[in-house]
């Protein structure tokens, strides 16, 4: 292969993967009954939750997403940007296929499913709401768990960084006429206005606080060690916001649900399949290009995650809390670590393959 691994003692600060993340799945179905009950038993409550909004942003959720995004955000430093020529293979692919292939692809699936397969079992009202959340999901690349996903891999901890730095860069310009683009192909209205206030307000704005706290953390004696600190105290606030989020979304979501449980079986299937062919079609080009494989690893990851968070409150502005793109993006949420983590052993299993010499 053209570079060589560093040493995989090296880490990036949040990369362990902790209690609560490792069982993410389980409280986010936990969250679900929650929410289904709290919705069923205390209906008013949700509406005046429903009801506190401005301009189209609901206050409470965006308090909450900012909890989510900003520990996140924080783990980011821009400054590893001229690290990109390193590592400029791997960088290209993962490029590739997170900007010209995965919002396309998981558009694709979208329509073939929602508008084919599971017509008859979804209901028609929500096809379009449905199509829209997996657009959402897919239109952004994942800032925070890649990096617990590359440290699994044994992955080059540069790379990770430099690659979630473009990736975060790009989506600023990008996230916005991407998903215009594609629901206007799915000939669903685009609120542009509130598409690009939701940019504003769930990823310049944050990333913005992020950058200016973490430089504030550089300034200081033991930068290192205090960012971690940090970061470990943020991690359990982080997941605790986005799941209460989920819990407000299933008090409206929760009568649709219980009339119809297979609708979140059926939208986690293009979800599903969009993860295992983008992450193969990432592993695939690095090694024809000859990357290493602590590169080709983490870029098969970051070419399959997505960014729920910004899927789940991007979702919440443009169409609501009761929509069907709201649910899609939760069910994203509920499926990521499992199927992300059969993604890591897929990669670390096959890494004699991959290493193997190709023919000429």
């Amino acid at each position: 292969m053209s570079i060589q691994c560093e040493s995989t003692a090296k880490k990036v600060a949040g990369a362990e993967m902790g209690f609560f993340e490792r069982y993410l799945t389980a409280w986010v179905f936990l969250c679900i009954i929650a929410g289904i009950a709290f919705g069923h038993f205390l209906p008013t409550t949700f509406q005046a939750i429903a009801e506190m909004e401005v301009a189209k942003v609901n206050l409470p959720v965006a308090m909450l997403i900012w909890f989510m995004i900003i520990p996140m955000l924080l783990k980011i430093d821009f400054s590893a940007l001229h690290h990109v020529k390193e590592h400029w293979k791997g960088v290209g692919v993962t490029l590739f296929v997170n900007w010209a292939v995965k919002p396309f692809s998981m558009a694709l699936l979208a329509w073939l499913f929602i508008r084919g397969v599971f017509a008859d079992w979804l209901p028609a009202e929500q096809h379009d709401s449905y199509i829209a959340g997996l657009i959402l999901l897919a239109a952004a690349p994942c800032t925070a768990m890649v990096f617990v996903w590359s440290h699994l891999t044994k992955g080059e901890p540069h790379f990770t960084l430099t690659q979630v730095a473009l990736n975060d860069t790009i989506m600023i310009f990008a996230f916005a006429p991407i998903v215009g683009l594609l629901l206007g192909i799915s000939a669903i209205t685009v609120p542009w206005d509130t598409l690009f206030l939701s940019v504003l307000v769930y990823i310049v704005i944050p990333v913005i606080i992020a950058q200016l706290w973490r430089r504030y953390i550089f300034s200081r004696a033991r930068h290192d060690h205090l960012l971690e600190r940090i970061l470990k105290r943020l991690q359990p606030i982080s997941l605790s916001a986005l799941l209460l989020t989920i819990v407000l979304l299933f008090g409206f979501q929760g009568e649709q649900i219980l009339a119809q449980p297979m609708i979140i079986v059926l939208l986690a299937v293009p979800i599903l399949i969009q993860v295992y062919f983008n992450s193969g079609l990432a592993y695939l080009l690095n090694r024809q290009f000859k990357v290493a494989h602590c590169v080709a690893g983490p870029s098969a990851l970051i070419g399959a995650s997505n960014f729920f968070e910004l899927a789940v409150a991007a979702a919440i502005s443009l169409f609501g809390f009761q929509s069907g793109a709201a649910l899609a993006t939760v069910v994203g949420v509920l499926i990521e670590v499992p199927v992300m983590l059969s993604v890591v052993k897929i990669v670390n299993a096959s890494k004699a393959w991959y290493e193997k010499p190709q023919n000429p």
